[in-house]
């Protein structure tokens, strides 16, 4: 019985070696698959976005007095210099719609999205002149698409000048009049889209952001404001920030939802796997030996050589199919090899019933609850104390001295 036991654990280990191999390979895989073809979706898509409030300046000369060394003497003389002013922000209106169309790319999805923004700004020339101003608009991006750029400045349509990273226009303000300066661009990223209000704490003065969401699975990123009001719609939600005198450091956000990713998954599940054996090992153990069938160690390899085979199947069917349709067909494929095997060596009731149940038990529900992120843990726990109880009441009556006693010759 010690030398069965033993041989049974030597295929166990043997097992779960292959399966830290098979993890290690996948989790190498998606790493590789990760920095070739994510700097492509930025490429060809867009990278994550941060949209930060223009600003508006003119240039003023102003005379100074400068001294200077002259024949060992100090001379002072007048120089004209530019000195840029900016205007006060007073007010901002700004709308927001995000469409989520998720990208996969080998063995990751990429959480990329469309944006609409229209944005309308106020800005008070606080000098006694008329100003030539200076509208700039900083864009949330340097590798990104820009269609359907406007700008308007008092509603004149204005034609934006773009350089390094900016756009921008220019209109005379009247002395202590508003300028409304309105900037609108339809464009694309990836993974979350970002409200800037500055790199330190800044003063924010009526301002009122709505985004619309198609997805209803919000979620924001770290220091990042919530929204103040929120409305559920037929597609996702109408968030809403509006402040009248804001002071902070923080910014607005939204993170995209990210769909599962089937190679970091795949490898999660692979080294699960040993506990996932085990399990069904020590019950397909207690099960023969209460019933006396006879199970060599032999027949313990090709049951792991089945259950391996649905790890090995799923880390390469993931690359080509979903990976819930290639869950459900690795589950299959496992499934027929173990009850088919078992039909001959023991048969169809005991292969179908105990063995049939506990691979879906073990294998296929216990592997599937990855898929529930943050119940994992919870699911395994249960199943590993039912496991226990079932077998405490199967056994407890049970001699094992009897059991595991030396076989007469």
């Amino acid at each position: 019985m010690f030398s069965r036991i033993s041989a049974i654990t030597f295929i166990f280990g043997s097992t779960c070696l292959a399966w830290f191999i098979l993890g290690a390979t996948l989790f190498v895989r998606t790493d590789r698959s990760r920095s070739g073809l994510g700097g492509r979706v930025v490429s060809s898509w867009g990278a994550p976005q941060q949209q930060a409030p223009p600003s508006a300046c003119y240039q003023r000369p102003v005379e100074k007095t400068v001294e200077a060394e002259q024949e060992g003497r100090k001379v002072s003389r007048t120089v004209r210099q530019e000195v840029t002013r900016t205007l006060p922000l007073e007010s901002s209106r700004i709308q927001v719609g995000l469409q989520l169309e998720h990208r996969r790319k080998g063995l990751l999805w990429y959480a990329t999205y469309k944006v609409t923004f229209a944005g309308a700004y106020a800005f008070r020339n606080t000098s006694a002149e008329e100003q030539a101003v200076k509208f700039v608009l900083t864009l949330p991006a340097a590798q990104a698409v820009y269609d359907d750029l406007i700008m308007k400045i008092n509603g004149a349509p204005a034609l934006p000048v773009g350089g390094q990273g900016t756009a921008h226009a220019v209109a005379r303000v009247p002395a202590g009049q508003v300028a409304r300066f309105e900037a609108a661009y339809r464009s694309q990223g990836l993974d979350s889209w970002r409200y800037s209000f500055g790199a330190d704490v800044t003063q924010v003065r009526d301002f009122v952001l709505t985004m619309v969401t198609d997805f209803a699975a919000i979620d924001f990123p770290e220091r990042a404001l919530s929204p103040v009001a929120k409305r559920r719609t037929a597609q996702g939600w109408e968030l809403t920030w509006a402040y009248a005198n804001l002071l902070s450091g923080f910014e607005i956000g939204m993170a995209m939802p990210q769909k599962l990713q089937p190679g970091p998954l795949a490898g999660e599940i692979s080294y699960f796997a040993p506990v996932s054996l085990f399990f069904f090992f020590f019950l397909v153990f207690i099960l023969t030996t209460l019933r006396k069938i006879e199970l060599h160690p032999m027949n313990y390899f090709f049951l792991a050589a089945a259950f391996f085979a649905f790890h090995l199947l799923l880390a390469y069917l993931v690359d080509h199919i979903s990976i819930h349709a290639a869950f459900l067909v690795s589950s299959a494929v496992s499934v027929f090899l173990v009850v088919s095997y078992l039909r001959l060596v023991v048969g169809l009731r005991f292969a179908a019933v105990e063995a049939g149940l506990s691979q879906l038990l073990y294998l296929v529900l216990f592997s599937y609850a990855f898929f529930f992120q943050g119940l994992t843990g919870l699911a395994i726990t249960i199943g590993a104390i039912l496991t226990l109880f079932v077998v405490m009441q199967l056994t407890g009556r049970v001699r094992w001295s009897e059991h595991f006693a030396p076989r007469r010759v």
